[in-house]
């Protein structure tokens, strides 16, 4: 897509030096900067460095987020914050800090939420909880920014295996998915591709998981 990179990471040193290897043999330039997004003034690190590497930004994908099970009566406030932190606030906060930048360049900001923002995760009440908000903000985010920068999400289905799930149980998603796999980072990078071109369209979430979200097919059987 011709885009240079600037890869937010925390713990992820590894990955994203391979993400930056990958990159640089493209012929592209990828940058790296660490950043613990739960903190509040992680955010404007992070902007204030594409601004002097770079000096313009024309597309921010809000893509951090944390994905732990918790059972929701046990689930204390310390948990409940540390998630709120990393997969809704900071994608507020990025926004609030590139908005000039943005603007400048009639840029693009895609959020990544997933079906959970649709759904009774009971597994994952925080993360749902928290992708909901995102969800919503995606489109108070797109008015307010209005009309230099759009501001669309992405809602993928099952893309990664959690670590406490069995092959098993990962393949009965797939199973059940009416395309019938699970889904691929090239899924969602193809969408994301997709938003940072489509210049009439705003405020959009677009759903990427194979059909999942349309549930079981045919009427309701009985035994």
């Amino acid at each position: 897509a011709g885009y240079d990179l600037v890869v937010a990471h925390l713990s992820s040193v590894g990955p994203a030096i391979e993400v930056q290897k990958v990159v640089s043999k493209l012929g592209r330039r990828c940058e790296l900067v660490q950043a613990d997004l739960r903190e509040p003034t992680a955010a404007d690190t992070v902007v204030e460095s594409v601004r002097q590497m770079f000096g313009r930004l024309d597309l921010l994908v809000n893509s951090a987020a944390s994905f732990e099970s918790s059972s929701l009566l046990e689930l204390g406030a310390d948990e409940w914050d540390s998630v709120m932190a990393l997969n809704c606030r900071a994608p507020h906060l990025l926004v609030r800090a590139a908005a000039d930048l943005l603007r400048e360049s009639h840029g693009s900001v895609v959020n990544i939420v997933d079906l959970s923002a649709f759904q009774p995760w009971t597994e994952f009440p925080a993360h749902a909880v928290s992708k909901a908000g995102l969800a919503h903000l995606t489109r108070i985010q797109a008015r307010v920014l209005a009309p230099e920068v759009r501001v669309n999400a992405i809602a993928p289905g099952a893309l990664l295996r959690p670590d406490e799930w069995s092959d098993q149980r990962w393949a009965a998603i797939a199973e059940a998915t009416p395309l019938q796999r699970s889904g691929t980072p090239d899924d969602v990078s193809r969408a994301v591709l997709f938003f940072a071109n489509a210049e009439f369209v705003t405020g959009e979430i677009l759903t990427v998981d194979g059909g999942r979200h349309l549930g079981p097919g045919g009427p309701p059987t009985s035994e």
